[in-house]
């Protein structure tokens, strides 16, 4: 009979045990499931979707601004993004389930405009990625082109083509609050971590700005469609089971926005806006379609590179 030598047996122990070691995690590893849905513009998950991109909503905030060749301005603005209630938060699994929705009160965003000659105006916005309660946005760009096709007496019609490209991420479908809460009345899913969620924002599409001049503002109505292209990657892990669904939403949706500003000096101009988009959801299978549309408010400061 053959006997293993003392050496050779301790090295197959080491390669045996090596093995299990990689072995073990992937056995012991959650199940990985995978939803994927593309979903009807009025799913409960499709209109928190676009609610959400909403107050992104890339408006004009004026008339297209006369810059010549070359010439410049700059803008920071600020929005509120309105609070859900706890039955419009529950749209999970076709208006079952609650998502924590309710993260950043406002959106923000910087902008720079630039004169391209004939009228014609660029510009670009960055969202800084700043994190407010767990969610912040990533790489959220959006860039627009457009110019004034009336000007006369006060009078003017803007123009313009527009389109956001980005995302947000955030522990949405299971709150770092719920992971591990063994109480199946807090924790109804099961949540045993935090999730990292993320929806992709984008969208284009055109708008037309009418302005005029009255008692030292400038007010504007403007009236826009967008094209939606969105999209929620889940990543989260309930009862032990990793949860990598993607849902898909695209829809035309209009908005309707009107303001007014002002300048302040040769240089400076502040502005405020009201920005209203109208939509619609069946919360529930067999639910009746129900108006439940989006609403916020926005100030914007410029400054003008002469």
């Amino acid at each position: 009979m053959c006997r293993t030598h003392p050496i050779e047996a301790a090295a197959i122990a080491t390669l045996f045990g090596s093995l299990l070691a990689c072995v073990a995690p992937a056995a012991l590893a959650a199940p990985v499931v995978h939803n994927d849905e593309s979903l009807a513009s009025d799913r409960p998950e499709a209109w928190a979707m676009t609610w959400v991109a909403a107050s992104t909503f890339f408006t004009a905030f004026g008339p297209t601004p006369s810059l010549d060749r070359g010439r410049f301005a700059a803008a920071a603005e600020l929005g509120a993004v309105p609070r859900l209630s706890a039955d419009d938060q529950r749209v999970g699994f076709n208006g079952v389930k609650q998502e924590d929705l309710n993260r950043s009160p406002v959106f923000g965003r910087l902008r720079v405009m630039a004169g391209l000659g004939d009228g014609w105006v660029a510009e670009i916005a960055w969202t800084p990625p700043l994190e407010i309660d767990r969610a912040k946005p990533r790489d959220l760009f959006a860039a627009a082109i457009g110019r004034r096709v009336l000007d006369r007496g006060g009078a003017t019609l803007s123009l313009r083509a527009f389109g956001q490209h980005g995302e947000a991420e955030g522990d949405i479908t299971c709150p770092a609050r719920l992971a591990d809460v063994n109480d199946p009345v807090r924790n109804p899913y099961g949540c045993r971590a935090a999730s990292d969620d993320r929806i992709a924002l984008d969208y284009y599409g055109v708008d037309a700005v009418a302005g005029w001049s009255a008692v030292g503002w400038t007010w504007h109505v403007d009236v826009a469609a967008v094209r939606t292209e969105l999209a929620v990657d889940v990543d989260a892990l309930t009862f032990d089971v990793r949860d990598r669904s993607r849902l898909t939403s695209r829809s035309v949706v209009p908005w309707i926005a009107a303001g007014a500003s002002r300048a302040l000096d040769a240089r400076w101009r502040i502005g405020v806006e009201a920005l209203y988009v109208p939509l619609d959801v069946k919360r529930g299978v067999g639910a009746a379609r129900r108006y439940d549309p989006f609403a916020t408010a926005r100030v914007q400061l410029r400054y003008r590179f002469d």
